[in-house]
């Protein structure tokens, strides 16, 4: 039964093509607001703290700390008005949700993260 809902989500939702990222990642989501007829593009930059499902109607929690306050938006993986996403900082983490980042603030609120190989030439 539920292979026959997978298939008809994915049937009415539109495919859409976004980086692999995972919670702990450092992410930056550009995201279409209209106001009135006007319509502008926000960019929402903050820690990956949650993946949600892997089907049609996933989704992703990012949370950052604006003005000493910690904002958390969810956005959908397959909404129309996100624009694009990058990701900024890949991080190194043991959970897949990482809800106690809430209760951490400053330094300690850090996540390491993983350092690229570069070949240097000598």
């Amino acid at each position: 039964m539920s292979l026959l809902l997978d298939y008809v989500k994915k049937q009415i939702t539109n495919e859409v093509k976004h980086p692999n990222f995972k919670a702990g990642d450092t992410i930056t989501v550009s995201y279409k607001i209209k106001e009135g007829e006007k319509e502008r593009v926000q960019q929402f930059n903050g820690v990956v703290i949650q993946r949600k499902n892997e089907t049609a109607t996933a989704s992703f929690t990012v949370r950052k700390i604006s003005n000493g306050v910690g904002v958390e938006r969810i956005f959908p993986i397959t909404s129309p008005f996100i624009e694009k996403i990058e990701v900024n900082k890949v991080g190194i983490v043991r959970r897949a949700k990482l809800f106690y980042l809430r209760d951490l603030t400053g330094k300690a609120a850090r996540i390491r993260e993983k350092i690229q190989n570069k070949t240097v030439k000598a």
